[in-house]
């Protein structure tokens, strides 16, 4: 593939790596990382991504679906996957992958009990205040009981979502979810003997709230170069770099459009290029008339009009520019949080939105 003639996302695996070594230096010898890739490595590639982290010694992966776990081990990952979102339908599978399932509801864990046969690893979800998955601390003695009629269901972690933790003014919720978590640990081991992994810390928490990366703690868009809090970005390097090319130029007099429903109206004559990449590869309506942006030769070219499902079309008119020249989406995470800010969204939707139609450009020096 000749990358300069085509749309792709360059993804560099050596900053991949420095940030999970980052991330290391931070936590010590004594915690283990889960290196979260659900989602296709936020937008990045999964494939690769945990390819390079399994070379690099990381403790466990961590995906949202099944389907993803199974992706994973199919292209020959070996390291134990955390599936955070398993159905109740979904046991055989998981013992034909070895894939580790949460049990986070009452539901989940009668169809894993009535179902296993031989040994699986089992991760229990605790639910501190996000209230989208999770058991209660009322719940413990009921779990326990569950767990103890399929001694196959063998438990390995218990674990929490933190909920703000990258937000300073939430500082008081998030002490108060350590210590909710702590008390769901305390109570559980007064009868429940056998060891077990403790996890609560995401990114943010792992990085401002050293008490709570426990045992082990789970990274996800750190890896990528992200850290919700500009101190700790500036010490992370960007993992996934946007980029596409001109396809054709126009000139637009005054009065004349561009784009579907008319989306821009030229003020004055104007200078448009046309990029070959649209909704269908990622790139979300909202960017559309004058919010999003693309670098061009070192310059700034606003979206103008609606974004296409193919294409884009771009403001040109104060750059020397041809067609056939490169252009950035975003290669930093400063652009990223630019064009997040722009269009009402986070950094997380930019990158995961990238669709699988855009290529990957897997680039590393070992």
């Amino acid at each position: 593939m000749d990358v300069l003639k085509n749309t792709y996302l360059q993804i560099n695996l050596d900053a991949l790596v420095a940030n999970y070594h980052f991330f290391k230096k931070q936590i010590g010898k004594s915690t283990k990382v889960m290196a979260v890739v659900k989602a296709f490595a936020y937008g990045h590639e999964a494939v690769s991504i945990a390819k390079k982290l399994e070379k690099e010694g990381v403790a466990y992966f961590a995906v949202a679906f099944t389907s993803e776990g199974i992706h994973l081990r199919k292209a020959g990952i070996k390291t134990p996957i955390l599936i955070l979102h398993p159905q109740p339908l979904e046991v055989l599978d998981c013992i034909q992958y070895k894939l580790e399932p949460t049990i986070y509801s009452f539901r989940v864990l009668q169809s894993f009990k009535e179902h296993t046969h031989q040994a699986l690893p089992v991760h229990l979800k605790f639910n501190t205040g996000l209230n989208r998955l999770g058991f209660a601390k009322k719940d413990i003695d009921a779990v326990q009981s569950g767990l103890s009629e399929n001694p196959h269901l063998q438990l390995t972690s218990i674990f929490s979502h933190l909920i703000a933790s990258e937000d300073p003014a939430e500082k008081e919720l998030t002490q108060g979810q350590i210590k909710a978590y702590q008390n769901i640990i305390t109570a559980f081991k007064k009868t429940y003997k056998e060891p077990f992994i403790q996890h609560l810390a995401n990114t943010s928490g792992t990085l401002n709230y050293p008490q709570a990366r426990f045992d082990m703690v789970r990274i996800g868009i750190g890896l990528y170069g992200y850290a919700n809090a500009q101190k700790w970005t500036n010490q992370l390097q960007n993992v996934g770099s946007l980029y596409t090319v001109i396809s054709q130029i126009h000139t637009v007099t005054k009065g004349d459009s561009v784009g579907y429903n008319r989306g821009f109206i030229a003020a004055k004559k104007t200078v448009t290029a046309t990029l070959p990449i649209g909704h269908a590869d990622g790139i979300p309506r909202t960017w559309g008339k004058g919010k999003g942006f693309v670098m061009i030769n070192n310059q700034i070219a606003p979206i103008v009009g609606n974004v296409c499902m193919d294409m884009i079309m771009v403001d040109v008119s104060e750059i020397d520019c041809k067609e056939g020249d490169p252009v950035i989406l975003f290669d930093t995470q400063t652009t990223v949080e630019k064009l997040a800010l722009a269009t009402q969204t986070i950094s997380y939707e930019v990158l995961t939105a990238i669709s699988q139609r855009v290529p990957r450009m897997i680039t590393t020096n070992t």
